[in-house]
C-alpha cells in the first residue's frame, strides 16, 4: 500500500471517529439533531462506542497491516449503519446531511484503500 493511500485511509478513519463522537455528545447532552437512544436490537450508545473502538484498533494498527484492512473495513460497515444511503429518508436528512455526506465520503474512501492494497499484496 502506498504512503498516499494509508493516508487517505488513516484520514477517513479519524473522519468517521470524529463523526460518531458528536453523535454521542449531542446524545448524551439532548442537542437535536441527534440519535435515537435505542434501537429494536441494541443500545445506539454502545453501538456508537464499539464503532469508534473498531476505527481506532484500525489505526493503531495500520490500514497497510492486513488485519488493520480488515478492521478499517469493518469500521466502514458499522459506520455505514449511521450514515449509508438509508439516511436519506431520515426524517432529519436537512439537519443531518453534513455528517450522512462526509461519513459516505470517508467510507468510500475506506473500500478504495481497502481494494488498492488487497492489488497490492497480490
Amino acid at each position: 500500500m502506498e504512503l498516499r493511500e494509508q493516508r487517505g485511509m488513516l484520514a477517513a478513519l479519524s473522519t468517521l471517529i470524529i463523526l460518531q463522537v458528536v453523535m454521542l455528545l449531542a446524545l448524551f447532552a439532548g442537542i437535536r439533531p441527534h440519535p435515537p437512544e435505542t434501537t429494536p436490537l441494541f443500545g445506539i450508545a454502545p453501538f456508537i462506542g464499539l464503532s469508534i473502538a473498531v476505527a481506532m484498533a484500525a489505526i493503531i494498527l495500520r490500514p497497510e497491516a492486513r488485519f488493520g484492512t480488515v478492521l478499517s473495513v469493518l469500521a466502514a460497515i458499522l459506520a455505514a449503519l449511521s450514515f449509508g444511503p438509508q439516511k436519506y429518508f431520515d426524517a432529519q436528512f436537512g439537519l443531518i446531511w453534513p455528517a450522512v455526506l462526509g461519513g459516505q465520503l470517508a467510507i468510500i474512501a475506506i473500500v478504495y484503500g481497502a481494494i488498492t492494497a488487497s492489488r497490492h499484496r497480490a
